[in-house]
């Protein structure tokens, strides 16, 4: 299955912490291209230039929030079918809806082991 071609999966990381940034990228990077953005502006721009496999976003930042981002990239034909997985603090039910009803494909809860993380993007890029 692996190693054909040099097409290592990019996943972008939209989070205004930076913390959380390194965090992902130390979790993913071994085996993934991260790219990393803290904001909804930055993400779209790199979302248009780059070849995208996995969208993380976080819900709550300044500006356009993870949602709304989400809702965006949803009505957009070509970002339709993009694994969108929500990161966030928040853990309600009504939170949960919400992601879903915004578009997100998974919601994953902070913190979380970087195992976790790990796991998830991988069942994503096999089911794809």
């Amino acid at each position: 299955m692996s190693g054909s071609g040099s097409s290592t999966p990019t996943i972008l990381a939209v989070d205004d912490s930076t913390v959380m940034q390194e965090m992902i990228k130390r979790a993913l990077s071994s085996d993934y291209r991260v790219l990393v953005a803290d904001n909804a502006v930055d993400a779209l721009s790199l979302i248009y230039h780059e070849t995208i496999s996995i969208l993380l976003l976080d819900v709550s930042m300044p500006g356009v929030d993870g949602l709304e981002l989400c809702r965006t990239l949803r009505s957009l034909p070509q970002f339709r079918d993009l694994p969108i997985i929500m990161l966030t603090a928040r853990d309600g039910a009504f939170d949960k809806v919400q992601g879903r009803l915004a578009g997100a494909t998974e919601y994953f809860t902070k913190p979380f082991q970087a195992e976790q993380l790990r796991q998830v993007v991988k069942n994503f890029l096999v089911s794809n």
